[in-house]
C-alpha cells in the first residue's frame, strides 16, 4: 500500500480560506481582511517612497558616465530653456462670405526673456507680417513641453534695420526668468556656442557648434546692411529666428537671425546679430518704440545717383529743416531746367573716408546724440569743385532714416 504525499501548505491555505468564508467567524474574517489591506497599503507606500530615491540614484549613476562637456551642455540648456519662448504671429482678417473676423497664423519664431518686466526680444521679421502675437512659455527644464503657458503679447518697439523687435507679456514673476547677457566684442573664432529655438515648430530644440567667423555682413529686411554679424555652424533653421546664441557659460552673445542656404534650410552657415548691438538698441525700443540713432540732419543717397555720376562721396539728397546741417549751409540736390544740381557730398567723417551712405550709417553707430563730428564736404565737380570742413553736432531723431 503506497503512501500519499501530503502538501501541508495547501492544507493550511484551504483551512484559512474556509475560516475567512465561514459565517461562524465574522469578526475573525473582518480582522484578517483589514490586516491584509493595511499590509498592502504599507507595501505600496514603501515602494513609492523608494521610487524617487532610486530614480535619483539612477540619474546620478548615468550622469557619472557623461563627459564634462556633455554635462555642461545639459546644464546650460536646462538653465536657459525656461527663458526661451515660442512666438506665433497672427493676423486678424474678415471673412469674404460674412462679417465675422478670424485669426490666421502668419509665422512662427523664437524669442527670449530680456528682463524681469516681461520684455521679449526677437527678430523683426518674425512678427512683421502679423498685427498680433502670442508667446508660449515653457516652464519645463527637461525640454518635454509638459507645462507650456500661452500669453497674448504687446508690441513695444521695432528696429527693422537691425532685424530686432521687442514684445511684452504679463506673466507671473515666477515664470519670468531673464537670460544673462554676455559680450560680443571679445569673441573668438572656434568658441563653443549653443542655439535654442523652435525650428519648424519643434519647441525647445538645442543645437551646438562653434563660432565660424566674425565681422560678417548680412542684409536686413529693409536691405540695410547689418555689420559685425556672428557666423556659426550651429544648426539654425526656419523657426530658430529670434532665439539666443549662447556661449559655454550660458550667456547670450547673439540673436539668431538668418541662414545662408539656397534651399532655405540649414546648410552649415548661420548668422546672429551680436549682443553688443542688441544691448544698445533694445533699451531704446523699450523707451521710445523705435531706435534713436544719432543724426547728421541729412537725407543721403542710397547709391543710385552716386553710382550713376561716379561721385567720390556720399551725396546729400536733402537737408532737414532747422537742423545744424542747415545752419552750416550744407546743400542737398535740386532740380533745374538743365538737369540736376548735385549740391554737396560728404568725403569723410573725422578724417575717415566715406565713399557711400552705408559707410556713414555704420560709422555713426559708435557715436551718441550730442557728439561733435568733423565733415569733409565737397561742392561741385571738376574745376568747380571746392572742399571745406564743417563741425556738426549730432542730433537725436527717431525712425529708420535718422541720418
Amino acid at each position: 500500500m503506497s503512501k500519499q504525499k501530503v502538501n501541508t501548505s495547501d492544507q493550511y491555505e484551504d483551512h484559512f480560506q474556509s475560516l475567512m468564508n465561514s459565517t461562524k467567524f465574522p469578526f475573525t474574517t473582518w480582522v484578517m481582511k483589514l490586516i491584509l489591506i493595511a499590509t498592502n497599503i504599507s507595501f505600496w507606500c514603501a515602494c513609492q517612497a523608494q521610487a524617487p530615491e532610486s530614480q535619483k540614484q539612477a540619474s546620478q549613476k548615468y550622469q557619472a558616465k557623461l563627459s564634462d562637456h556633455e554635462k555642461n551642455t545639459i546644464n546650460r540648456f536646462q538653465q536657459a530653456s525656461p527663458s526661451v519662448v515660442h512666438i506665433t504671429s497672427m493676423s486678424l482678417l474678415k471673412s469674404r462670405f460674412s462679417l465675422s473676423m478670424y485669426e490666421r497664423e502668419e509665422g512662427t519664431g523664437t524669442g527670449f526673456i530680456w528682463d524681469k518686466n516681461g520684455h521679449i526680444v526677437t527678430n523683426y521679421h518674425v512678427i512683421k507680417q502679423g498685427n498680433s502675437a502670442q508667446v508660449a512659455l515653457n516652464d519645463d527644464q527637461t525640454g518635454l513641453n509638459q507645462t507650456q503657458k500661452v500669453f497674448d503679447a504687446q508690441l513695444i518697439g521695432v528696429a527693422p534695420n537691425r532685424d530686432l523687435a521687442v514684445l511684452k507679456i504679463n506673466a507671473h514673476s515666477s515664470l519670468i526668468k531673464a537670460l544673462p547677457l554676455g559680450q560680443s566684442q571679445h569673441l573668438q573664432v572656434g568658441q563653443s556656442v549653443l542655439a535654442i529655438g523652435n525650428p519648424f515648430g519643434f519647441d525647445q530644440t538645442l543645437t551646438t557648434g562653434i563660432i565660424s567667423g566674425l565681422g560678417r555682413e548680412i542684409q536686413s529686411v529693409t536691405k540695410r546692411t547689418i555689420k559685425g554679424v556672428i557666423q556659426t555652424d550651429a544648426a539654425i533653421n526656419p523657426g530658430n529666428s529670434g532665439g539666443p546664441l549662447l556661449d559655454s557659460q550660458g550667456r547670450v552673445i547673439g540673436i539668431n537671425t538668418a541662414i545662408y542656404s539656397p534651399s532655405g534650410t540649414y546648410a552649415g552657415i548661420g548668422f546672429a546679430v551680436p549682443i553688443d548691438t542688441v544691448k544698445r538698441v533694445v533699451p531704446q525700443l523699450i523707451k521710445y518704440g523705435r531706435e534713436m540713432r544719432p543724426s547728421l540732419g541729412l537725407d543721403l543717397d542710397e547709391g543710385r545717383l552716386s553710382r550713376r555720376y561716379q561721385l567720390p562721396g556720399a551725396l546729400i539728397v536733402k537737408v532737414r529743416p532747422n537742423s545744424p546741417a542747415e545752419q552750416l549751409g550744407l546743400k542737398g540736390l535740386s532740380w533745374k531746367r538743365r538737369g540736376i544740381d548735385l549740391g554737396d557730398f560728404i568725403l569723410a567723417i573725422n578724417e575717415m573716408p566715406c565713399s557711400d551712405a552705408e559707410t556713414i550709417y555704420h560709422y555713426l553707430d559708435d557715436f551718441k546724440v550730442g557728439d561733435q563730428v568733423t565733415l569733409l564736404v565737397q561742392r561741385g565737380l571738376g574745376r568747380r569743385a571746392h572742399q571745406r570742413e564743417v563741425k556738426l553736432n549730432l542730433v537725436s531723431e527717431l525712425g529708420e532714416d535718422a541720418y
